[in-house]
């Protein structure tokens, strides 16, 4: 082949790929383009717990999927009296709880979930019928001074609480819902009439009340009180995320008796069966049972974390170490007869 010949085979062969790199590119831009423009869809999520606590990885979902979120915060309690009201004109694509008793509540109204998202959590922390899904888990316990409390001291139940040694040490927040749970399972494990005889004697022993944990385990840190009524988690924001370590002296004490004051909760999550988002709404609940959220829950609020291979931190006492109170979570949706019976006996306003 000639010089000339060589020289025009190759300018036109560097035309040619020239021409094809610029297709392709061109090809590639447009994917881009039109993979930036698809619009993924929206979801509406009631949510029972506080923004501060979830706010984060909602958002963080949000960049992820592509999907637009929209988000109304409220107690647990308040949330689910609005999905009842609203009924099948919710918008609620997706009811987000601070603990079963809420989303059992309105159980009737919740679409099965999964089958393979139930696989991903114990049989325990998620509900009978499928409708719901535990998304962390969090464990009552009594939180208590360390300089006011000895060892041979420590109660062994709620009932030791009656007491009179205890008389004006002890505090509580009824209007919390994890509270109001944890009566709940009071009233199925001993019986309304037990139960009842329980808040009656707490308030003769002047019971302190507080708005909601966080305060009380500020008081036992200080010594205002010796005994609170809390969630475990709540220690761990004084201790760790404060930083005060052991200058705060306040421990938890996870009771071993089986009852109700050993009630392990979860912070369960369902899809509204009026949905119109229902597949934005099970990627929704799928993320949230990743490791990238249950890491979420174990480093940044404390909670328990539902799946495997999620390390807690070392203060945290393992779940596998914690006895659950003898009771399925499915049983505790009657809130709304916790809350008219804590009424009657005057622990919360009528």
């Amino acid at each position: 082949m000639n010089k000339f010949l060589r020289f025009s085979f190759l300018t036109l062969l560097t035309f040619v790929m020239t021409l094809v790199i610029a297709c392709s590119n061109e090809t590639e831009t447009m994917e881009v383009v039109k993979e930036a423009t698809v619009d993924k869809g929206s979801l509406v999520i009631y949510s029972g717990r506080k923004e501060s606590l979830i706010g984060p990885i909602i958002e963080q979902f949000e960049a992820i999927s592509g999907i637009k979120i929209e988000v109304k915060y409220g107690s647990s309690g308040e949330i689910a009296s609005q999905i009842m009201l609203e009924g099948n004109k919710t918008p609620a694509d997706v009811f987000y709880a601070q603990d079963p008793g809420a989303v059992g509540s309105v159980v009737s109204m919740l679409q099965a979930i999964s089958p393979i998202t139930l696989e991903k959590v114990p049989n325990w922390a998620k509900s009978n019928e499928g409708k719901w899904i535990g998304v962390s888990g969090r464990a009552r316990t009594l939180i208590y001074n360390t300089d006011n409390v000895k060892a041979a001291d420590m109660p062994k139940d709620l009932n030791d609480l009656c007491d009179a040694k205890w008389k004006g040490r002890i505090g509580w927040a009824p209007t919390n819902s994890s509270f109001q749970t944890m009566f709940t399972a009071m009233r199925k494990l001993w019986g309304e009439d037990n139960a009842m005889a329980w808040v009656k004697c707490m308030m003769e022993n002047d019971v302190k009340v507080y708005p909601k944990n966080t305060p009380q385990v500020e008081a036992a840190g200080k010594g205002e009180i010796d005994i609170g009524l809390v969630n475990h988690y709540y220690l761990y924001k004084f201790v760790l995320d404060a930083g005060e370590g052991d200058k705060f002296k306040a421990r938890n004490l996870h009771l071993d008796s089986g009852g109700p004051g050993s009630l392990v909760m979860v912070s369960p999550i369902g899809i509204l069966n009026t949905s119109t988002n229902k597949n934005n709404a099970q990627h929704f609940v799928n993320f949230m049972l990743s490791k990238v959220a249950q890491n979420y829950f174990a480093n940044s609020t404390r909670e328990y974390p539902l799946i495997e291979g999620v390390k807690i931190h070392s203060l945290l006492t393992p779940l596998s170490e914690i006895t659950k109170a003898n009771i399925s979570l499915s049983d505790l949706a009657d809130i709304q007869g916790s809350v008219k019976l804590l009424q009657e006996a005057g622990a919360l306003p009528k």
